[in-house]
């Protein structure tokens, strides 16, 4: 008799963002294994709670738990998300069985160019990290809360201001020509993991490690890893603004405390190629311990 190849159940939040991820991961996985993907849609309490700030319902896992909980009870087999809304702490029972290769990582403004913003502007963003990278460069700017899904975000664009989305968001979605500016990856360091997809399976399922093989990009899970290393060792409590991102043979990091109006950054050189991994994770801890020491 014929083998019967079971689908692979694959869990994934409903917005058009995360579909669009999760369709990518999908079709990758079918056209390598044969399997056929099913989906499972999971409302997050993130996606629930639109009418609070991120920071205050659990900030960076709040689009992750529900999802990586599909798989730990059994009713997915992999869980798919945006990278950089994974806590650096693994969660239990799970592995990252892929990272995908990266999108675009930089951050965007919609709405007016950084230089076009009349002083006092108004940007929106329910995020810490862009507010503060924005205010050390704009410090007259003032910012409001922004949550929503992409089109929702889209139509709350303030008068005579913009709003920062990630760059990669906006690609998979075809919406490019809503951008008005891309910002320097230099001067705003995207958060960790910005513009891949990371996809979770239980830990032992060598079936389905082997099918998530088709959608690992190795380049990118080198340099997602040195970021999300740099991010462990801040603690997975620190609520600081915090940005890392591994750009060629280079570690940029951000690292602010908002009340106090201080931030420090740096650019710290990797091996060539990635060529020694364990040296260059050893040195994003480092670096992470230094740049606390600097913020004081």
């Amino acid at each position: 008799m014929p083998t019967v190849l079971v689908p692979v159940r694959l869990a994934t939040r409903g917005s058009r963002q995360a579909m669009a991820q999760a369709n990518v991961v999908a079709t990758a996985i079918s056209s390598v294994s044969g399997r056929s993907v099913e989906l499972v849609l999971i409302e997050t309490s993130g996606d629930a709670r639109q009418d609070v700030p991120l920071h205050s319902i659990g900030g960076q896992g709040v689009f992750v738990k529900e999802v990586q909980r599909a798989v730990v009870d059994g009713r997915a087999d992999i869980a798919v998300h945006s990278a950089k809304d994974l806590p650096s702490e693994p969660a239990p029972g799970l592995t990252i069985g892929a990272f995908t290769e990266r999108r675009a990582p930089h951050d965007v403004l919609v709405g007016s160019t950084l230089d076009a913003l009349p002083d006092g502007a108004t940007v929106a963003s329910g995020s810490v990290r862009r507010r503060a990278q924005l205010a050390a460069v704009r410090p007259d700017l003032r910012f409001v809360e922004l949550r929503g899904n992409i089109d929702t975000r889209l139509s709350k664009i303030p008068e005579g201001g913009a709003i920062v989305m990630a760059r990669a968001a906006l690609e998979i979605l075809e919406m490019t020509d809503r951008i008005a500016e891309t910002l320097p990856i230099e001067r705003f360091v995207p958060a960790v993991g910005q513009g891949c997809v990371a996809v979770e399976c239980r830990t032992g399922d060598a079936d389905t490690m082997h099918a998530l093989a088709a959608v690992d990009h190795a380049v990118t899970r080198r340099r997602v890893e040195v970021e999300r290393a740099f991010l462990a060792e801040l603690g997975s409590g620190c609520s600081l603004p915090v940005a890392g991102h591994v750009d060629g043979d280079r570690l940029h990091v951000f690292l602010a405390e908002p009340e106090e109006n201080r931030s420090v950054s740096d650019v710290v050189e990797l091996s060539p190629g990635g060529a020694d991994h364990l040296a260059d994770l050893a040195l994003a801890r480092t670096t992470a311990s230094t740049m606390q020491e600097r913020l004081g």
